[in-house]
């Protein structure tokens, strides 16, 4: 059974201009996507989309065999849990140290002191900042700040990890470190679904390269390439 699939998914935000035109793919347990494409293409509505920040105009989305958009809103949260976001610009709060920006994620779900104290440190220590901890924002450099929101992502154990362009705003050397947490957290069973216009790190890592132009799906292949 697919965790995700698009069925039929369009989308305007203008009359007459579909961002998403009649999208479909599915993405099954454990996977590594990319979703590949010029910028506007329908990439980060997407993920809106899994979400539910936006909803289509037509079309169905199913998540792990249920339709995403008979969710009620008081149970969005819970669907929120299962799938973590990382965002291009980290979001993080500067006025809290690396701990206190990922324990944020657990005391909005009223997760307790005890669960926070024993989460947090773990997955600062899987994205390997577990000396950083009490560093504030402004002390850590693009690529800690980026792997602090994978941390943050990460705390619920979601099912999903969407990213979205998360190599947009750090160096060259901070890319690949972030990329082999990806593929970590990956190879531990989490299907991990990636937005990017890095065609060196879509042609280097050889995963499944879906490609949309125009709002639409024009190409999906296992071990592709940036452009097919």
């Amino acid at each position: 059974m697919p965790q995700i699939e698009f069925i039929n998914v369009s989308k305007e935000f203008e009359p007459g201009k579909k961002v998403l035109d009649d999208v479909i793919f599915r993405v099954e347990p454990g996977e590594f996507v990319f979703l590949v494409g010029p910028s506007g293409a329908g990439k980060t509505t997407i993920i809106k989309l899994l979400t539910k920040e936006e909803t289509p105009d037509t079309g169905d989305i199913l998540f792990n065999d249920e339709s995403i958009l008979s969710i009620p809103k008081e149970a969005i949260p819970n669907l929120r849990r299962k799938i973590g976001v990382v965002f291009q610009d980290f979001r993080l709060l500067e006025s809290r140290n690396v701990f206190d920006n990922v324990a944020v994620a657990l005391e909005v779900v009223d997760s307790s002191s005890e669960e926070i104290k024993s989460i947090v440190p773990n997955v600062l220590n899987l994205v390997g900042l577990s000396d950083k901890m009490f560093k504030y924002p402004k002390q850590l450099s693009g690529g800690e700040k980026q792997k602090v929101a994978i941390a943050r992502a990460l705390a619920h154990e979601p099912d999903v990890i969407l990213a979205d362009e998360p190599t947009g705003m750090i160096d060259p050397d901070s890319i690949e470190e972030v990329l082999e947490i990806l593929e970590k957290i990956n190879s531990l069973g989490t299907t991990i679904i990636m937005a990017t216009h890095d065609q060196e790190i879509v042609n280097t890592m050889k995963k499944r390269v879906i490609r949309i132009e125009k709002g639409k799906v024009v190409s999906d292949k296992k071990g592709g390439k940036y452009r097919a």
